[in-house]
């Protein structure tokens, strides 16, 4: 099972707003007419109940939405891109590669988020109309799409996980209390994916997945130990296998929950129902007394003896698990939030930074500053005083002057190289 992919995602570029006047007959001097860009395309992640996998992104990892269209003449509306719907699984968390933030948590059938929005259309000059000015040649470009890398990380939706050290029966014990056929084989990490079943008990039903074994340093990664303590989070409760023929399954015991609390702490905090397993074995019974008594001493509540080959007790085991299951409280919806990315913040200061890069050359940088200097027509000088009296309003102008910014020097912000002139 694929559990863990990295995509390129691009939303649509906002349509630029159109600068246009009316041109009839009998009307030689018709005022503005330009109309605004369409909205730029959105990328957004939405929950598909039929996968299972994210195999479907081995074949393609880039993925970008339609631009908006320009506005025309005649206030015409230029038209929104088209978003881009991508298909995930259940269970599916979206990370922005650059910094592993979350920007969505999928869980439910249907559910969708906006991962990148697509950039807002700019507006046209009859936007800018006013009575000092009848005949605006000014209007907005189009605000650019976002795109960057993200890893989706699957990670599976269980009621109960199975968890213990490789080799104890895991495999087996799912196969005989449920409708899955996970490989089994007398080594340790036949199982290299999570394995999901469904235990019915009296018209009920659970989810429960088989967690490969965990070795020590699992919490480091060792042992492919990050790809399955992923899924171990969202359980609700845990089976914690021990290998009834091991050397000292007490210790098997300590080292699991060390390697889930290392992992993440909450996963130590699960409800856990104890099982030594492989009681078949004559040399496991003879132990059976000490194991108890020593796991008791841990803590541990009625540790459980079975015998997944034989069947020993399992349906003992089952019937524990829907008990145990049904005092667990209700469980916090887990709702996926909207990431606002990269959106500028609502404040009254501008925050920018004047940076001297050599003789004669400057560098303003500051996320709205460089926003309405891509948004600005540069071939039309009404556009650009508008841009310099922004600059005015906000400070830039005093601060480049204090830096030393002389007549002629080039001042870059964004991708623009702009000449300065008093």
């Amino acid at each position: 099972m694929i559990d863990q992919v990295k995509i390129f995602v691009q939303s649509g570029n906002g349509g630029d707003g159109a600068i246009a006047f009316r041109r009839e007959k009998f009307v030689p001097h018709g005022g503005p007419s330009g109309g605004d860009g369409g909205d730029g395309g959105d990328i957004i992640f939405r929950v598909n109940p039929k996968m299972n996998t994210l195999a479907p992104f081995g074949n393609k990892i880039h993925f970008r939405a339609k631009p908006g269209d320009r506005g025309g003449s005649a206030r015409k509306y230029g038209r929104d891109g088209k978003d881009v719907v991508i298909d995930v699984p259940r269970g599916t968390v979206v990370r922005r590669a650059e910094d592993s933030h979350i920007l969505a948590d999928l869980v439910r059938p249907g559910e969708s988020v906006i991962v990148a929005k697509g950039g807002s259309g700019g507006r046209g000059n009859s936007r800018f109309a006013s009575a000092a000015n009848q005949a605006p040649r000014i209007a907005d470009k189009g605000e650019p799409g976002v795109e960057m890398w993200v890893v989706l990380e699957l990670r599976l939706i269980a009621d109960i996980g199975i968890v213990g050290v490789p080799n104890a029966g895991k495999s087996t014990l799912l196969s005989v209390i449920s409708n899955a056929r996970p490989k089994i084989a007398d080594y340790p990490f036949t199982t290299l994916e999570p394995n999901l079943g469904v235990v019915s008990l009296d018209m009920n039903d659970l989810v429960v997945a088989d967690i490969p074994g965990l070795v020590e340093g699992a919490h480091m990664g060792i042992g492919l130990g990050h790809s399955f303590l992923r899924h171990v989070t969202r359980t609700r409760m845990l089976v914690h296998l021990l290998n009834g023929a091991s050397e000292d399954p007490v210790a098997d015991y300590n080292q699991i929950n060390a390697e889930l609390s290392l992992y993440d702490e909450r996963l130590a905090q699960k409800p856990q129902i104890v099982v030594v397993n492989k009681i078949d074995i004559p040399e496991v019974q003879e132990r059976w007394s000490e194991i108890e008594a020593a796991l008791k001493s841990r803590g541990v509540e009625n540790p459980m003896a079975i015998s997944a080959i034989s069947r020993e007790n399992v349906q003992k085991l089952v019937g524990r698990m829907f008990e145990e299951y049904s005092k667990l409280p209700e469980s916090a919806s887990m709702t996926a939030e909207e990431m606002p990315l990269y959106e500028l913040p609502e404040e009254d200061e501008v925050v920018f930074k004047i940076e001297k890069l050599g003789e004669g050359e400057y560098r303003v940088s500051g996320d709205r500053i460089v926003r309405a200097a891509v948004r600005t027509y540069w071939d039309y000088e009404e556009a650009v005083n508008r841009f310099q009296r922004m600059l005015d309003t906000i400070g830039v102008t005093e601060a480049l002057r204090k830096a030393g910014v002389e007549e002629g020097d080039s001042v870059y912000i964004g991708e623009n190289e702009l000449e300065w002139s008093d």
